[in-house]
């Protein structure tokens, strides 16, 4: 008889795994049948702070620019388009198809910290970039206090 040494947490992940697996499963048929929702995947954003600004890296790799589309109506940044499944030719046979097809949607609250006329994107490699400078501070200014 051999002894194994039992990890728990390797049957933890292992258990986790299966999981993420049997939903993601039961949420694209939901998808399918319900005609895809309000999009059918959602892109991977990176959001990161600086001093001046906000920056949003969003992976939309093998796109067009013409197929994103980027508005900002009132405090709301709406991210969506579609990337198109193009069959490279009619003898080509898929054996797995794991990247995901067809419209997005993200929107995030932008906050009044930025100065929404000055919000620039630029997709370059299949990254969205969009810059949110933040708003210049108006200086603080000390009220003396009269004592009486």
């Amino acid at each position: 008889m051999t002894v194994v040494k039992w990890e728990p947490f390797r049957d933890l992940m292992a258990m986790q795994d299966r999981m993420t697996r049997l939903f993601d499963e039961t949420l694209s048929r939901v998808w399918k049948e319900e005609g895809m929702g309000r999009g059918a995947w959602s892109p991977a954003v990176d959001i990161l702070e600086r001093t001046r600004e906000v920056v949003l890296n969003v992976d939309l790799p093998d796109m067009n620019q013409s197929d994103i589309d980027v508005r900002v109506e009132g405090s709301l940044l709406t991210i969506q388009g579609e990337r198109k499944f193009i069959k490279e030719s009619e003898d080509t046979n898929y054996l797995q198809i794991e990247r995901p097809y067809g419209s997005f949607y993200r929107q995030f609250t932008l906050p009044k910290t930025i100065d929404q006329e000055k919000i620039k994107a630029t997709y370059k490699d299949g990254t969205l970039r969009i810059v949110l400078p933040k708003r210049e501070e108006a200086p603080r200014k000390q009220v003396p206090v009269d004592v009486k």
